[in-house]
């Protein structure tokens, strides 16, 4: 069955870096799109960041764009999301998501990742940053 694991949170200082890793199983990677969402406390979850199936087409939320990058291992069944320069509004639980089905534009030009269109979800990562 479809299954995402999701890692690579932790506390940082304000400016510092980490690498979130999803790992994904029962399903052909590559054929899928991936999203990176958060859901920071008292807010609704919001997508972030995304890479269409084939890697065909990527997206960045504004408030991300220029410091986090989103990218695919297919021989690891791997989606990382690096991020850098982070300041403390990025803290929030980060987790991995991809829809049910291979078609339909999930992650297009500026279409960014919309939790009713991602079906399977990762278990969520806590990532902190302290100013």
């Amino acid at each position: 069955q479809v299954q995402l694991v999701t890692s690579g949170g932790g506390l940082v200082h304000t400016g510092g870096s980490l690498r979130l890793s999803c790992v994904a199983s029962g399903f052909t990677l590559d054929d899928y799109a991936i999203g990176w969402f958060r859901q920071a406390p008292g807010k609704e979850r919001e997508g972030i960041s995304c890479v269409s199936k084939s890697d065909a087409s990527t997206y960045y939320a504004d408030s991300v764009k220029g410091r986090f990058t989103i990218s695919r291992d297919n021989a690891k069944n791997t989606v990382y999301l690096q991020m850098n320069s982070l300041k403390p509004e990025d803290t929030a639980v980060y987790y991995c998501a991809t829809p049910s089905s291979p078609f339909g534009y999930t992650c297009w030009g500026d279409k960014g990742p919309s939790i009713y269109e991602y079906d399977y979800w990762g278990q969520g990562t806590q990532v902190t940053v302290s100013s």
